[in-house]
């Protein structure tokens, strides 16, 4: 028994030893390699996990970025072409009853539907300075001036000091379309005695002026001349041609051009006074004066001039006093128009040139 068993305990020993001989070495090496290579094979896969979710983050990230960036481009777009549409038509941007009522006159082309929003926007305080003046417009092109003016005067007391100029010159228009010659005569004595008094353009040289949607500087001694042109021809539509033509000569002495020489020479014409007409016209048609090379005034002097040319010798002074004037300004303007250099003063030169004649204007 217990040789059996020691050769049974031998012989497992021996076969145990001989069958795992060769095996044994291999295991180690697979079971070494599995310690050693698993953990690196199961993070390599977690990683590859990760790397996976981190791919697929980048790419949504990646696909929201560029949603956005088409959004940005997209509104950056349709901003540029509203822009580009503001700038075409001339219409502000925004959605107010202002900017719908310039919509409604620019782009629609309905005045009326205009004239409604604007007085929306003056009730609703929408750039009232703006909605006042151009309603008034829009008003004067659709021949209801009598109504513009009595808005004006009703609502300027809603506009800023800065409006207040601008809302002058839209009543001179106004007045000049309804045929209120008195009414335009007295702002313009009003508005020229701003200047002299150095009230105008807020105590500025220059302001800013719109025309057409666009912008330019205006001078006090170009308003002056434009002003006393507009006082000349409104003396003109009283027949006050001697007035006329006092106050055309101080224009042209403060910045002269074609235009207001041409009414000068109809003043004379109509006063009989074809010599000095000729001169004046002459000098029109020779370029001596700032738009001479425009066709207008070219062609106006030339018919002037015509018929200059058709009129008999000019009458005695007698006659000339005829004229339904009081005696009081006769005698100034015989005076004025003597004294074309008047003294210095601390005064600009613009107020110099016509404050020798205000007090007579004033007659």
């Amino acid at each position: 028994m217990d040789c059996k068993l020691s050769k049974f305990t031998s012989m497992n020993k021996d076969g145990l030893s001989s069958r795992f001989a060769s095996t044994l070495p291999f295991a180690s090496i697979k079971i070494g390699y599995l310690y050693y290579c698993l953990p690196s094979l199961i993070f390599a896969d977690l990683s590859e996990k990760k790397n996976g979710n981190k791919k697929k983050a980048v790419v949504i990230v990646e696909d929201k970025s560029m949603e956005a960036t088409a959004t940005a481009a997209a509104v950056s777009s349709r901003n540029k072409k509203d822009d580009l549409f503001h700038v075409i038509h001339k219409v502000p941007s925004g959605d107010g009853p202002y900017v719908r009522a310039k919509h409604a006159q620019l782009v629609q082309k309905d005045p009326e539907a205009a004239i409604v929003l604007f007085w929306k926007a003056i009730n609703a305080g929408d750039r009232v300075d703006s909605a006042l003046k151009d309603m008034a417009v829009v008003m004067k092109q659709l021949d209801r001036a009598e109504e513009a003016i009595e808005a004006v005067k009703s609502f300027r007391g809603l506009c800023s000091k800065q409006a207040q100029e601008s809302l002058d010159n839209v009543l001179i228009d106004l007045y000049k379309k309804c045929g209120k010659v008195e009414e335009q005569i007295e702002l313009l004595k009003r508005k020229l005695r701003m200047i002299y008094q150095g009230a105008a353009f807020n105590g500025k040289p220059t302001k800013t002026a719109r025309s057409h949607g666009k912008k330019f500087q205006v001078s006090v001694k170009q308003e002056t001349s434009r002003l006393l042109g507009n006082l000349g021809w409104a003396y003109m539509q009283k027949s006050n041609f001697m007035a006329a033509e006092v106050v055309y000569k101080k224009a042209q002495m403060v910045d002269p051009d074609a235009n207001k020489a041409c009414n000068l020479g109809l003043c004379l014409i109509k006063q009989a006074r074809y010599s000095e007409a000729h001169s004046v016209l002459e000098a029109v048609l020779e370029g001596r004066l700032p738009g001479s090379e425009d066709c207008k005034p070219r062609k106006r002097a030339e018919e002037l001039l015509s018929e200059v040319e058709t009129r008999q010798p000019p009458p005695e002074l007698s006659d000339l006093l005829s004229i339904n004037l009081d005696t009081d300004f006769v005698n100034g303007l015989e005076q004025l128009v003597n004294e074309w250099a008047p003294s210095r003063s601390k005064r600009l030169p613009i107020f110099e040139e016509i404050s020798s004649f205000r007090d007579q204007l004033a007659c």
